[in-house]
């Protein structure tokens, strides 16, 4: 049972990647499978039964898709289709598919409204758009009944340290510099990983079939910005930082309106400032969950 969302038995379908740490999932053991959504047979298998699937399974680091994209085509876009292609057979009442704001490119002032064109920059990007296109099409065309969800940039304890905020963290705290792209002037907004989940569980609940929803948050920051909060609150000034060349196709900046989803209740909880101490906390007292990964994000 899971204690976030009372009465509800949660399967876990992980393939565990190098991101992917079973330690993570303390407490459903019992709910767990280890496997791929590529796995079609796996699929069929695991998926009927089940009143909702919540789709989050996806290659997410945009450096990797640069350097090579073909895993995640594989993964956010086949990966995608195959999934969606169980729910359709299992007849499954409800699939939320999880996805990003940076489908839509970048943003010079405004926000995107759930109904703006893609136009993906990154691989990564482009690989996640994809999918959302064939769950468009699939609740179009096959009538299956999935919501899409699109959040900015997360954060919170647990996360793998290829991520800006656990990098720069456990960098700070074991005396390494902080690689900022560019200028550091790069806009993302942020929003703790509770509050994102608030958001799903209220479109899993809630939401229209075929529907598009943004999850918002609550800090619209400069990855400068962003970078000094980190230096501030652990004590370090900008000698620190090591300015590095930008990300090929970086976008500037990413903004999601979110009235849609308001409009069914939903409003982030957790203020940034509260959230970021909240996570510098967790990382200083658990060196003994992020320091083995960090040979691997170095």
């Amino acid at each position: 049972m899971n204690a976030a969302w009372p009465g509800v038995a949660v399967t876990v379908l992980d393939r565990l990647t190098y991101a992917g740490n079973r330690a993570n999932l303390e407490g459903a053991d019992a709910g767990f499978v280890h496997g791929d959504i590529c796995d079609a047979g796996l699929l069929a298998r695991v998926v009927p039964g089940h009143d909702l699937v919540v789709h989050f399974a996806a290659e997410s680091h945009v450096d990797a898709s640069i350097d090579c994209a073909a895993e995640f085509i594989r993964t956010n876009v086949l990966g995608t289709e195959m999934l969606l292609r169980a729910c359709l057979d299992a007849r499954v009442p409800k699939v939320v598919q999880v996805s990003t704001d940076e489908v839509y490119g970048s943003i010079e002032t405004g926000s995107w409204a759930e109904d703006a064109p893609l136009s993906p920059n990154s691989p990564y990007a482009a690989s996640k758009a994809g999918g959302d296109l064939i769950a468009l099409a699939y609740a179009r065309t096959h009538g299956l009944p999935v919501c899409i969800t699109r959040c900015g940039n997360n954060y919170g304890p647990y996360q793998y340290p290829e991520k800006v905020i656990p990098r720069f963290v456990t960098n700070l705290l074991t005396g390494r510099p902080l690689p900022l792209y560019g200028d550091g002037g790069n806009v993302r907004d942020w929003i703790h990983v509770d509050d994102h989940c608030r958001g799903i569980r209220l479109v899993a609940e809630h939401g229209e079939p075929g529907e598009v929803y943004h999850v918002a948050g609550t800090a619209e920051l400069t990855n400068r910005e962003l970078t000094g909060q980190l230096l501030k609150a652990l004590g370090a000034d900008w000698s620190a930082v090591e300015y590095v060349p930008d990300r090929p196709g970086h976008d500037r900046r990413y903004s999601l309106a979110d009235a849609k989803l308001r409009a069914l209740g939903h409003a982030p909880r957790i203020a940034f400032e509260d959230g970021l101490a909240e996570v510098i906390a967790w990382y200083t007292a658990h060196p003994e969950w992020w320091k083995p990964l960090l040979a691997e994000v170095a």
